[in-house]
């Protein structure tokens, strides 16, 4: 490499750390801790139902898993229970519940059912949702998942399941 090569690149590396500096904060201006999250709103739990609920019928087109429990295709009630299942970390209790598959008054399956108040479901779900007092079934992520969601009273529930 020739000096005026190295001078040449001496100057560009001199230029970067010196930009390098500028740009960088401090050590000791860093944060050492994360930052305040901003207060959330209470949760609105005045419209989720109390007790056993019947949110009606549905009819699932293909197999699917249900707790990890095979449920085959057909039509199916659908109950809210008023038990609710462990809630992940961040969740807020009452939102979440299980929801029993009947079939000939037996239930034959059941998984967990996240209900949504009307003024969240923009929060929560894509897409124009049922109208009030129905249901769509729908396949979704490369019909990997299929998705239960019923509106009754305006208060949404969504049930995620496994295609089998």
């Amino acid at each position: 490499m020739t000096r005026k090569n190295l001078a040449g690149l001496t100057g560009v590396l001199a230029a970067g750390a010196f930009a390098l500096m500028t740009t960088t904060a401090p050590v000791s201006a860093q944060h050492k801790a994360p930052n305040t999250q901003p207060a959330t709103a209470a949760a609105d739990t005045a419209a989720l139902p109390a007790g056993t609920t019947s949110l009606g019928t549905v009819r699932i087109s293909r197999a699917v898993k249900a707790n990890g429990e095979a449920l085959p295709a057909g039509s199916y009630q659908l109950r809210l229970t008023g038990e609710e299942p462990p809630a992940p970390t961040g969740a807020t209790k009452p939102y979440e519940r299980w929801v029993e598959f009947v079939k000939g008054g037996k239930v034959v399956g059941r998984e967990v059912v996240s209900v949504v108040p009307k003024s969240e479901i923009k929060n929560v779900a894509k897409g124009s949702g049922p109208a009030a007092g129905s249901s769509k079934v729908e396949l979704l992520n490369g019909n990997d998942y299929l998705r239960v969601w019923v509106n009754r009273g305006g208060t949404h529930y969504l049930v995620h399941l496994v295609a089998a």
